[in-house]
């Protein structure tokens, strides 16, 4: 096997080839004065299997790197390609919400599909989506984080009480709360924009010795977290912690939620972030090992 490292994500390729016992490169780009790029890979892979990682956060001028990468390897020789994007882009736009908007959701999993032969992530962002088999063609595999967040729960928290911001957010914290034994609930959130949101309780449970602890796949600008944590500081529940599977917010956001009362803001390490507290990699490399085992031989 070979690890490329794509843009971005050589910690992950260094991290993904030293468990797996398996050389890595950087993906060598080169930009041209009018904005096209130039892809290089500087290792052999004829008759491997390329393992192309690399988290696919700021989507657009990742993906043709990608792209580029994983046809050159096949054309190179490589037996299988590969990838390991513990953030999937492209999941939110998974219906026509106006007319004429492109569902970017099956398009982006068309492209991929197409250069590809398995895919590795974590967690994507399904809703009414139920597994990405539904618009990828290429075998997946998703390593979900609620094992390793709730590990992190039992070591460091001694009484949680589980919140979502959301009803998006119920399918992960009930499922952390499963495997911690601890009680839980999700808000209720009014959308007005991508930045500003409204949420409320809807339980008249409360948990007065538990320390809350608000659970999201998303932290995307830090919004809906922002709002969760202060509706439990007016309603005299407690400080809570704040977890997020992946990290989309700036440094800006992570500074307002602190402000805001948070005890701590913590992340998976999808996306290179301050906030990351909880490794995904050794599930990735069990997943890529699987993946790997069961691929067929591609055909020329």
């Amino acid at each position: 096997m070979l690890v490329l490292a794509l843009p971005g994500g050589a910690a992950l390729a260094t991290s993904l080839a030293g468990r797996l016992h398996c050389d890595h490169a950087e993906l060598q780009l080169h930009h041209f004065p009018d904005g096209e790029t130039g892809v290089r890979i500087d290792a052999p892979v004829q008759g491997r299997c390329v393992l192309l990682a690399g988290s696919l956060d700021q989507p657009d001028g990742k993906t043709l790197p990608l792209i580029f990468a994983a046809d050159a390897a096949r054309e190179l020789g490589a037996r299988q390609v590969g990838l390991v994007a513990p953030y999937l882009p492209y999941m939110r736009q998974d219906k026509r919400f106006k007319p004429g908007e492109a569902v970017t959701s099956r398009s982006y999993a068309r492209l991929l599909s197409a250069s590809l032969d398995f895919l590795v992530t974590v967690d994507p962002h399904l809703h009414r989506i139920h597994s990405l088999d539904e618009i990828y063609t290429l075998r997946t595999q998703v390593v979900p984080a609620a094992p390793v967040i709730a590990r992190w729960l039992r070591s460091h928290v001694d009484a949680p009480w589980l919140i979502g911001p959301d009803r998006e957010s119920e399918q992960w914290v009930a499922e952390v709360a499963g495997l911690v034994g601890a009680p839980w609930t999700v808000l209720a959130k009014t959308r007005r924009g991508d930045r500003d949101v409204g949420v409320r309780l809807v339980s008249s449970e409360r948990w007065p010795r538990h320390t809350p602890v608000l659970i999201d796949d998303i932290i995307s600008t830090g919004h809906t977290m922002l709002a969760a944590t202060r509706l439990l500081e007016r309603a005299g529940l407690g400080a809570p912690l704040c977890i997020g599977v992946h990290a989309l917010f700036d440094a800006e956001a992570h500074r307002q939620l602190l402000e805001a009362g948070a005890v701590r803001v913590l992340t998976c390490d999808t996306i290179a972030h301050a906030s990351n507290a909880i490794r995904m990699a050794p599930l990735l490399a069990r997943a890529v090992r699987q993946m790997s085992a069961d691929s067929k031989e591609v055909k020329p």
